[in-house]
């Protein structure tokens, strides 16, 4: 029975395609015995779990990649199939798309104490609760998050470099010097417009039609990591589908409850929750003020990254809105972002104010700005570009 798996698992390290190495890599402690990469559909945990086979174990029977959509689980129980890759020699498990197997996190512990010597590393949506739903997995899981691409990332795959990453305490007090450093090498305005317009999702490099696969990618968010994880009846996807539409015609803009209940022909609580799940999928950003959280209502809502602002082609989509979009998705990364009542955009950390700005102006501002055409800044001004280097 193994051997059918091994074969599979050899044809994929064969042939996975990591043109870019991810910098959770290095982030992830592989000497937990479970760890859960959590990310939404389509920043590559598929072929980041491959590649960390590949680059650790090569073509070695101790590690196993196993997609649990196979039909072998409908009928055999994953302690079962552990018990057998470990009496085989197996030492690492690596499990993807654990939601397609029901009761995942009762027999996940199950494996956990059963096979002391077993590492299992395993992936799941973002809209899963995987502790907090999950009580037999609290205190032995280490959970990670697989992000899109930064623009760090991307810049380093499309013109061959290695830029390493900085702190945003670096960047504000030594951007100029950085910027100079990476300017010598490639101008980064040259790869900025593409990476906000398709750099955030791996799958640009795919010999397909990026818009046509965002909004496959899209769809498929509401249908299965929405829908299918939160077991909500497919009645409702035109009604979340339609509030999606709305938003992406609007935001970054304030929440009308009210209204869009009215629009959606749904209750304002309704409006709230299904706002939640587009959250926790991915496609949205809720900006807060601080000490304020759902289910309050949030200052502003924002598409999660700035590859979302295009997959509406009826929409213009102004230089501020992608730049604004830009920073909150590149800060709230690594950062606590919110809103403020001061003369500011956005509070990062709870001390750092910040403005987003299109262009330099000839008014002054004291405060920290994020200037989206500079490819050098000067003082208090930075390039929109380099908070991109944040991971």
């Amino acid at each position: 029975m193994l051997d059918t798996f091994f074969d599979t698992h050899k044809y994929l390290i064969d042939h996975v395609e990591a043109l870019v190495r991810r910098r959770l890599m290095d982030e992830i402690d592989w000497s937990n015995r479970l760890i859960g990469i959590k990310g939404c559909r389509g920043v590559g945990k598929t072929t980041f779990l491959l590649s960390y086979a590949k680059e650790h174990f090569g073509s070695a029977k101790e590690c196993l990649y196993v997609n649990l959509n196979n039909f072998y689980f409908t009928k055999h129980s994953l302690p079962e199939f552990a018990g057998e890759f470990v009496a085989n020699g197996g030492k690492t498990l690596l499990l993807d798309q654990i939601f397609k197997y029901p009761d995942w996190s009762h027999d996940l512990r199950m494996c956990y104490q059963q096979y002391p010597n077993l590492h299992i590393v395993f992936t799941g949506s973002t809209v899963m609760r995987l502790t907090e739903e999950n009580p037999d997995l609290q205190n032995i899981v280490k959970m990670y998050n697989l992000r899109g691409l930064s623009f760090r990332e991307y810049l380093n795959l499309q013109a061959g470099k290695s830029f390493p990453v900085y702190t945003l305490q670096q960047i504000i007090t030594g951007h100029e010097e950085i910027a100079r450093r990476v300017a010598a090498e490639v101008n980064p305005l040259w790869y900025f417009p593409d990476y906000l317009h398709h750099g955030y999702y791996p799958f640009f490099l795919e010999k397909r039609n990026f818009t046509e696969t965002l909004l496959k990618t899209m769809n498929m968010m509401l249908e299965v990591d929405i829908l299918l994880i939160k077991q909500i009846d497919i009645a409702y996807l035109e009604k979340i589908r339609r509030l999606l539409y709305i938003l992406m015609e609007e935001t970054p803009c304030p929440l009308n409850v009210s209204r869009l209940s009215d629009e959606i022909n749904t209750s304002r609580a309704t409006i709230m929750n299904y706002i939640k799940y587009l959250k926790d999928a991915r496609l949205l950003n809720l900006l807060y003020v601080e000490e304020k959280q759902y289910p309050q209502k949030p200052q502003k809502v924002y598409m999660q990254n700035t590859n979302l602002l295009y997959a509406l082609p009826t929409r213009h989509v102004s230089e501020l809105t992608v730049a604004e979009t830009f920073f909150y998705n590149a800060l709230h990364a690594c950062h606590k972002v919110n809103a403020t009542d001061r003369t500011a955009q956005f509070m990062v950390d709870g001390k750092q104010y910040f403005n987003v700005a299109e262009r330099v102006t000839q008014k002054a501002s004291f405060r920290l700005t994020a200037i989206s055409n500079m490819e050098i800044g000067k003082n208090n001004r930075i390039p929109l570009w380099l908070f991109g280097f944040l991971y």
